[in-house]
């Protein structure tokens, strides 16, 4: 497995339009995107990525939708994702459409939307599946290093184990094909092979769990469990002396 920090990556696309067929994969992942933004609350959105900001989030209930990026025509706040101008647990939801695939440390963005997310709050990442026909393209020669196959594909699983180590939990993923060319063949493949499908959407919850018990809590069941306790020696005593007499 390849190291999720890299080298600077070549021929970043900072709009959909700048990779074959990218409003295809725009105008699809943004109607997939639709259910789960409908679920999503708060009181401020971040959309980090030049991507990010062309996603369509009007069906989110949240009013407050902030565009973050380098470069970009649709950006409010001039930004690298790795270093966030927003104060800690300040943010409800941050949407990462293909933020992490050209990204030389992808880690490092994840910590950092984890800095300025809330308790309870929402992360949807985008990316494309390694394990598709757009994935395939990667071992090509040649064609590994132009858009879109330039970028890093990281399976559902692995984005899942860093989410855990962040104390994330995964409430919806999905895939889904997308082919420009022929759109009934992606429905087909969407439907009965998902697992094949070239785009990919992971919807996580920020957990916070205590680590220690709350002593309150504590004393009050330690309490309980005397008690219990001696009815029951109290009830057997009373007993032996019926029996005595």
């Amino acid at each position: 497995m390849k190291p999720a920090k890299t080298r600077q990556i070549r021929h970043v696309p900072h709009a959909w339009a700048e990779m074959p067929w990218g409003e295809f994969y725009r105008d699809a992942l943004t109607r997939h995107l639709q259910p789960c933004l409908a679920k999503i609350y708060g009181f401020h959105l971040l959309k980090i990525g030049d991507l990010s900001a062309e996603i369509d989030t009007e069906a989110c209930a949240i009013s407050h939708q902030v565009n973050v990026g380098l470069r970009g025509d649709h950006l409010q706040v001039i930004a690298d994702p790795m270093s966030l101008p927003f104060e800690s647990k300040s943010v409800d939801a941050c949407l990462l459409a293909h933020c992490l695939a050209w990204s030389s440390d992808p880690h490092h963005i994840l910590r950092e939307v984890d800095r300025v997310l809330i308790d309870d709050g929402w992360m949807i990442i985008s990316g494309f599946n390694p394990f598709s026909v757009l994935g395939i393209g990667k071992l090509i020669p040649g064609l590994h290093r132009r858009v879109p196959w330039n970028s890093r594909m990281f399976t559902q699983m692995r984005l899942m184990d860093w989410l855990g180590l962040l104390n994330y939990e995964v409430v919806q993923r999905t895939r889904f094909q997308v082919l420009p060319w022929n759109r009934q063949g992606g429905k087909v493949i969407s439907t009965h092979f998902p697992a094949l499908g070239c785009l990919s959407i992971i919807v996580a919850r920020k957990r916070t769990f205590p680590l220690i018990m709350n002593p309150a809590k504590k004393a009050v069941a330690k309490r309980r469990i005397s008690a219990a306790v001696g009815a029951t020696s109290q009830y057997h005593s009373r007993q032996n002396d019926q029996e005595a007499d």
